[in-house]
């Protein structure tokens, strides 16, 4: 393989200094028009390209931006890494993506490497596990940026960026009251999950507000695997009271739930009802797919996370650098057609 052209071989080739071909090659006004001319014919030339591992070097940058979430193969999570990487690479940046896959060790042992391997920030959304939070609280005492989204732990001071999940559910709970739905039950997430607190929170809100009854029975929590979301949600077909309506956590929990219906020989959307979260672009391609879903915008997600975490690593990125952003999207409701 050839060796890569480098700035002294130019300084050569052209008989002057490495720093003034560096400068040259910045359009920098202390060099002469005509030798900045020269410096960029032969650069093309000899297809010259600058390394930008020197340049973060010299700066104390890595060039690099790290992003720790539960899953990549959720639609999810790879568009908030759509928004993210849209952002950075205009910006010449690098993204790395980790997987947690939801397991609260190895999101410390990722953590823990990322603090020990010097990059720029971290973008993190938490694993479902995870129910102690030092290990995050350890790198911003340590100075590294963190931003927190989604998936965001409680009493942490961090930038956060997310989506009013409450809101969501509370509108999507009094969407289903207004269609005529009596007996609404949750299938909600796991408990250590903040969002899962939300949901209830939302949900709980617009039963009392329509005056509908609030039953232990009704409220499911599931650990997200596609076992227990079947085993929960036979249990609300099976009780003495079925729910005409459910709520679901997201919708791939509606889609596993719909399937257990089906076995019961229940007609979705005819027999019983469901609402979720996500606004999946598969739905679209369902006969039967959840009445609505509320849209979490999680390409903003991604494009604002990494707006807050470019604003403070590099100075020359214009925006708001206030100590600890907290940036909560609006939910929308996306309604189908039967």
């Amino acid at each position: 393989m050839k060796e890569a052209i480098t700035i002294k071989e130019i300084a050569r080739q052209l008989n002057i200094s490495p720093s003034t071909v560096s400068r040259a090659l910045q359009d920098s006004p202390r060099i002469s028009q005509k030798t900045r001319d020269a410096v960029h014919a032969l650069a093309g030339q000899l297809k010259y390209f600058p390394s930008t591992t020197a340049r973060n070097l010299r700066i104390g940058k890595t060039g690099v931006l790290a992003m720790v979430l539960p899953e990549i193969r959720e639609n999810f999570f790879s568009e908030v890494v759509n928004g993210v990487e849209e952002l950075a690479f205009r910006h010449q940046y690098t993204v790395a993506l980790y997987q947690s896959h939801d397991r609260y060790e190895r999101e410390k042992q990722i953590l823990a490497v990322l603090a020990s391997n010097r990059v720029d920030g971290i973008m993190l959304s938490v694993a479902k596990e995870s129910q102690e939070f030092q290990h995050i609280q350890d790198l911003i005492d340590r100075g590294i940026p963190v931003v927190l989204f989604d998936r965001i732990p409680p009493k942490i001071e961090a930038h956060q960026v997310g989506c009013d999940i409450e809101k969501g559910a509370y509108e999507a709970t009094k969407w289903l009251a207004r269609q005529g739905f009596r007996r609404i039950a949750l299938l909600n997430g796991p408990h250590p999950l903040v969002a899962s607190e939300d949901r209830y929170r939302g949900y709980i809100t617009a039963l009392l507000e329509d005056h509908l009854p609030v039953e232990n029975a009704l409220i499911k929590r599931v650990d997200l695997t596609t076992e227990d979301i079947k085993q929960k949600m036979t249990q609300l077909l099976t009780s003495a009271h079925r729910p005409d309506a459910v709520l679901a956590f997201n919708d791939y929990v509606a889609l596993d739930a719909m399937q257990v219906c089906r076995k019961h020989g229940l007609r979705i959307n005819e027999d019983i009802s469901f609402v979720s979260f996500a606004n999946l672009p598969l739905n679209t391609y369902l006969e039967h797919p959840p009445l609505a879903s509320v849209e979490q915008h999680p390409y903003q997600i991604g494009l604002k996370a990494a707006e807050i975490l470019l604003s403070i690593t590099d100075p020359k990125i214009e925006g708001d650098t206030i100590s600890f952003q907290q940036i909560m999207l609006e939910p929308e409701l996306v309604i189908r057609e039967k």
